[in-house]
């Protein structure tokens, strides 16, 4: 009897049928019993293909089985020495061992075409002339982390060398100018791959399309424009590979229903297009997590707090808490979420339906924040199959076996409307201190500063300004437009106050208008403002009034003048004797100077000793 050894298909030989000695090899020989019955056993690898036994059979069986050994050998190697893409896309990471399939992704076993994807490793010289001008690098981020059963993305952004980009058309350009030494009759393009693609044009291509093909060989989807996408990407986890066609950058999705909870490495190659076959560019990879919990996260605001980063707060002060799921691909916006709160001051437990609610402490010290996320999530019903009841001692072994694995089972219940539903928790603690704090600011009062005129450049305004709550350690004065919206300057001032929150504080304004004006009292932890409008007048009002008199006075004086003048005039001696027709004729006009006088002079016609000898005046 001869045995054949044939190795097992899980091996992985080389194109040189070499040995590798990482991997651990399983031979299966084939042996005639003398009924003729073949049995396999395990076998050691050094023994060779066909080593003569003990035992004889017919000459006949035995160059059968020879035969029948070498082919089988020559089918595995040939299977064996394909590459696959595990060895290309693992980066030397452990395979995984059982997967579910996740929908649009194929398993890493299929056979890698390694002629026009060719495969290097991390210290292959050739990576240095792989791209022209420098290497390119790769960057992959992602979303993570996932609620399970929704949708994790990825998006990898590719980085050219200095001065390249990639044009409209797809194809990588210098930049115009990037560098000052950059000489002018430089090409334009650093990878013209309009003119590559199969010699024809983009729309009409009709010729050889060996090379649009992935390296499992299946054709590129001929999406509008597929023609301009010049970069594959190879996007490998959990044991499977997902391929696709891009520019410069790239993104998608997958499904975590099938996804195991924890952290796992999502991997990236990237091939250009060449001449005759595609060549790697960079490869990258980042770490995502799948958690059977609602990512969530709590901001905390208060009115007068100072520093909202360090978890000090005020008391007597309400407390706004906004609740931020993180969910970007929208998987829970058909649920029922609700959210309970332990503000951990005594106060008790409160549910609500919205993302943010406030709570007021209205003691000092540490306090432990709880909250608790709900989200009843509808999804399509299980069919229900009948289970034939089970004898009294199996059902005993497996109620007991149940208890331990029943908080495993995903909680699912029937909805009223025929559908189902699931539930998925977040949690979030915090602590948090409440301290004493400024809670209020008031102005009561504004006063303008008179000031001398060698002392009046600017104007001086002192605001009366107290506040509740602790004493302030600083104050800051910020003056704007009357609107609010134009800072025109913050100046700011420690104080010391021991007593009582009441203080004054003098600012100077170097022109006349109306201001906005804020002001802050501040502590280490708290700081609370008060805003009113100001209207200053000009710093030199004493020089002005004295302008003002001034003018007055030499009204005054010009007025005077000429009233003495027109007196004057009309004042001179006139003989008393004259005719009647020159008195008739200036009858008249002294009539009317004689009324004039009387009202300005009164007095002036009694004293005048000329009348009293005129006939007919008393």
């Amino acid at each position: 009897m001869h045995l054949c050894l044939i190795p097992s298909h899980d091996e992985s030989w080389g194109p040189s049928f070499n040995w590798r000695a990482a991997q651990r090899r399983n031979f299966i020989h084939f042996s005639a019993e003398a009924d003729g019955v073949a049995a396999c056993r395990s076998w050691a690898p050094s023994a060779p293909p066909c080593a003569p036994t003990r035992r004889t059979i017919p000459h006949t069986m035995s160059r059968v089985c020879c035969h029948l050994g070498f082919l089988l050998l020559a089918e595995v190697v040939l299977c064996t020495a394909a590459t696959r893409f595990q060895d290309v896309l693992s980066n030397g990471r452990t395979p995984v061992a059982s997967y579910k399939q996740l929908q649009g992704w194929s398993s890493d076993q299929n056979k890698w075409n390694e002629n026009l994807y060719p495969f290097w490793e991390e210290d292959d010289p050739r990576w240095k002339d792989c791209w022209k001008g420098g290497r390119v690098t790769a960057k992959l981020v992602t979303d993570s982390p996932a609620l399970v059963g929704s949708n994790v993305t990825f998006v990898v952004t590719l980085q050219f060398p200095k001065c390249q980009e990639e044009d409209n058309d797809g194809n990588i350009i210098y930049q115009r100018n990037c560098t000052p030494d950059s000489p002018a009759s430089q090409d334009q393009y650093v990878y013209n791959w309009t003119e590559w693609i199969d010699s024809c044009g983009w729309e009409n291509c009709t010729g050889n399309h060996s090379h649009n093909v992935f390296p499992d060989g299946r054709p590129f989807p001929h999406h509008p424009g597929w023609r301009r996408r010049n970069f594959v990407y190879l996007f490998h986890t959990f044991g499977q590979y997902y391929q696709t066609i891009g520019r410069s950058s790239a993104i998608f999705s997958v499904n975590t229903a099938n996804i195991t909870l924890g952290k796992h490495v999502m991997a990236v190659s990237i091939y250009r297009r060449g001449h005759s076959t595609y060549i790697p560019i960079a490869r990258a990879s980042a770490i995502y997590v799948v958690t059977e919990k609602i990512p969530i996260f709590v901001s905390m605001s208060q009115k007068h707090d100072r520093n909202i980063s360090d978890s000090i707060f005020i008391k007597d002060s309400p407390i706004t808490f906004d609740v931020k799921i993180h969910d970007p691909s929208y998987y829970l916006n058909n649920s029922a979420i609700s959210y309970k709160w332990n503000f951990g001051d005594g106060s008790g437990l409160f549910v609500a339906s919205s993302a943010t609610t406030s709570h007021t402490y209205a003691l000092q010290g540490n306090f432990t924040l709880n909250l608790t996320v709900q989200a009843i999530i509808p999804v399509p019903c299980r069919p229900v199959t009948p289970t034939p009841p089970l004898p009294t001692s199996a059902v005993m072994t497996e109620a007991s076996s149940n208890s331990t694995s029943s908080a495993t089972v995903e909680t699912m219940e029937d909805n009223p409307d025929g559908g189902c539903h699931i539930y998925r928790y977040g949690y979030y603690t915090a602590g948090i201190s409440i301290v004493e704090g400024i809670l209020e600011v008031n102005i009561i009062q504004m006063t303008s500063i008179q000031m001398t005129e060698s002392q009046a450049e600017n104007s001086l305004v002192d605001f009366v300004v107290t506040c509740q709550g602790s004493l302030p350690t600083d104050v800051c004065t910020a003056v704007s437009d009357p609107t609010c919206q134009v800072s025109q300057g913050v100046v700011c001032d420690p104080i010391v106050i021991t007593d009582e929150c009441l203080l004054t504080v003098r600012r100077a304004f170097d022109k006349p208008g109306t201001y906005c004006i804020n002001i802050t009292l501040g502590d280490d932890t708290s700081q609370a403002l008060a805003s009113a409008l100001i209207s200053v007048n000009g710093g030199s009002s004493s020089g002005t009034t004295k302008g003002v008199f001034i003018f007055l006075g030499l009204l005054a004086v010009f007025a005077a003048v000429g009233a003495f003048v027109l007196y004057k005039r009309y004042k001179q001696y006139k003989p008393i004797e004259r005719s009647a027709r020159q008195a008739e004729n200036q009858e008249g006009l002294s009539a009317y100077f004689s009324n004039f006088k009387a009202i300005f002079f009164p007095r002036s016609t009694e004293r005048n000793p000329l009348l009293k000898t005129k006939p007919g005046i008393v």
